[in-house]
């Protein structure tokens, strides 16, 4: 049995800019946060002629074709795999569709089982590539490249897409002190709401790709102001960063009406009542996490549990998709 893995995350800059239809314009930039929670895959050879495979669903089938996920297919094809005596497995930490990348990491670490299976030695660059090329290129997904490459790399993370398509990628060069702080003045709150991003993430790259003006210019400030988090970062300044969330949030909140909603927003006052410095919804919007900054964790923290929304605590996690 192979058992694989790859870190869910969170973005702390420039989110939205790694989408081909703003970065073939105007290249972009973000800073990227794998955590310690995980998708894992594992793999089975088993003895009678079929694929089995276990996810939110059940699938028997006995071709690769005929498999309704449609990741596991275009993987399973791009790898040119046809065993049939194979049973595939997923689970999560969190659920899908609540901001955290997990279509991404799933795919991330599903090649990564398919290559030791095959027993390939691939590149933490090629792994992500593909992992892009299925979902980007062949399923034709309107999301960008930040998930696959923070699945596959890891660590705290900065990308530059390039117009080409290239992505470089950078450790943030970050002090061990001003990390600790920032892993431990940030919380997490799950609001309850699971969405697709599909909708929320078309309606920016449609816009990019007819050349919005607004789109551009929200997308331009945005990717500053994942410069401005970086050298935040670096310097060691974080209540700057939590300002600066806040500004974020404001501009992304502005990209599409599906981006939040009155609740969102009741709740998201009420945690900057109690204690939160800056905060912002992960992810491309309409639920899942907010992350907030705070000096004052246990005000912010029980002032939270009134909202009846979950806290998940998390630490950094300094590698990528692996096997275990």
């Amino acid at each position: 049995m192979i058992i694989a893995r790859s870190p869910l995350r969170i973005t702390l800059g420039g989110g939205g800019t790694d989408l081909p239809s703003y970065y073939e314009q105007r290249e972009g930039f973000l800073i990227s946060a794998a955590i310690d929670k995980y998708v894992y895959i594992t793999l089975h050879k088993t003895f009678e002629k079929e694929i089995l495979l276990k996810y939110s669903k059940f699938e028997k089938v006995n071709t690769v074709d005929e498999i309704q996920h449609p990741i596991i297919r275009e993987a399973l094809k791009m790898l040119e795999i046809n065993e049939t005596n194979l049973e595939i497995c997923s689970m999560a930490d969190i659920p899908a569709g609540t901001g955290l990348g997990s279509s991404s990491t799933f795919t991330t670490a599903l090649l990564r089982a398919l290559h030791s299976m095959q027993g390939n030695i691939v590149s933490t660059r090629t792994l992500a590539e593909e992992a892009c090329e299925i979902e980007m290129n062949r399923l034709k997904q309107p999301i960008g490249k930040q998930d696959q490459y923070i699945a596959a790399y890891g660590g705290i993370t900065c990308m530059n897409f390039h117009k080409d398509g290239y992505v470089w990628v950078d450790p943030l060069n970050i002090s061990k002190e001003t990390l600790y702080n920032l892993e431990d003045n940030l919380i997490l709150f799950f609001t309850g709401f699971s969405r697709s991003a599909g909708s929320i993430l078309k309606e920016q790259d449609d816009k990019s790709k007819n050349k919005d003006s607004d789109m551009i210019k929200n997308l331009d400030f945005v990717k500053d102001l994942g410069y401005q988090s970086k050298a935040a970062f670096e310097r060691g300044d974080l209540d700057t960063f939590a300002d600066i969330m806040n500004v974020h949030w404001e501009h992304k909140k502005k990209r599409s009406g599906g981006m939040s909603n009155p609740q969102i927003d009741e709740w998201y006052e009420y945690a900057m009542k109690n204690g939160a410095m800056g905060g912002k919804m992960i992810g491309a919007g309409g639920g899942g996490f907010l992350l907030f900054y705070t000096k004052e964790k246990v005000r912010l923290r029980d002032a939270m549990k009134n909202t009846g929304m979950t806290e998940v605590r998390f630490r950094f996690e300094p590698e990528g998709a692996k096997v275990l």
